[in-house]
């Protein structure tokens, strides 16, 4: 074989072994994108809490048993202390009437005295059985009596009789406020209080019944 065509044939032989060669000698760049950065996350905010509602100020209640009446009232009251006295309620017969603006001494509630409920025949409530401190509550507001012995009756409180009661001696003058306390106990379901005219009318202006041990 001549050389030149020796030459060719000898190329044609090497050229697939040179490609495998070239193949398997390249090299592959594999570019690797990172994920790009996460955001800070952002910090959870606590809600506000809806602000509370104003609350409600209401009369503290009535302690269980314990009855206060303003007489001659058509509304209820509340003294200095937070107790609440309810609209009259419970006398047989006579009348009512309120003084508006009465200076009264010896209180730290003169309200208490400026109504008053006259010319009663008795008053009476339901309660349950069991011992009671009664609270009588006077003063001498009317105009038309203007010194002792001129009002002048008795009342019977469960059996506790108090003859020929003057509400100007006992609280020592006009516009002053008085109270008698009686111990009693009740065995029939029902307190009463009975009045007996003697010189004018006979009057109160509150009664507290406050269970007793």
């Amino acid at each position: 074989m001549n050389q030149p065509l020796a030459r060719v044939f000898n190329q044609l032989l090497l050229a697939p072994a040179l490609a495998l060669l070239v193949a398997g000698c390249s090299t592959t760049t594999t570019t690797t994108t990172s994920n790009p950065p996460t955001a800070p996350a952002t910090p959870a905010v606590a809600a506000t809490p809806a602000p509370a509602a104003n609350p409600v100020v209401t009369a503290p209640p009535t302690a269980a048993g314990v009855i206060r009446i303003k007489a001659g009232s058509e509304a209820p009251y509340t003294d200095s202390k937070g107790n609440v006295w309810a609209a009259e309620k419970g006398f047989n017969g006579g009348d009512s009437i309120e003084r508006a603006d009465l200076s009264i001494t010896n209180t730290a509630d003169p309200a208490i005295y400026r109504s008053e409920h006259y010319s009663m025949d008795s008053f009476s409530t339901p309660v349950a059985n069991g011992k009671y401190l009664v609270k009588l509550h006077f003063a001498e507001c009317y105009d038309g009596i203007t010194g002792t012995g001129q009002r002048v009756f008795s009342f019977n409180v469960q059996g506790h009789v108090f003859k020929d009661f003057d509400v100007w001696a006992k609280a020592g003058g006009p516009f002053t406020a008085y109270v008698e306390s009686v111990p009693v106990e009740v065995t029939d379901g029902k307190l009463t209080i009975t009045f007996t005219p003697s010189i004018e009318n006979p009057q109160i202006n509150g009664i507290e019944i406050l269970p007793q041990p």
